[in-house]
């Protein structure tokens, strides 16, 4: 078995790669907010696309 295989057989199947291109990335906890979460990001960020990827 070779090494693609067998990481392929490792890996979580409920999990997925994703490769991203950006200028800044940041890592926060989602803090509770009413019936939802929220999370705090820069002012300087205001009307910017950004991308949420959950990692647990």
């Amino acid at each position: 078995m070779n090494n693609k295989t067998k990481n392929a057989k490792d890996r979580d199947p409920k999990k997925v790669k994703f490769e991203v291109f950006g200028e800044e990335m940041l890592e926060k906890e989602v803090k509770l907010s009413g019936n939802s979460g929220r999370i705090y990001l820069p002012p300087d960020w205001v009307g910017r696309h950004v991308k949420i990827i959950r990692l647990d």
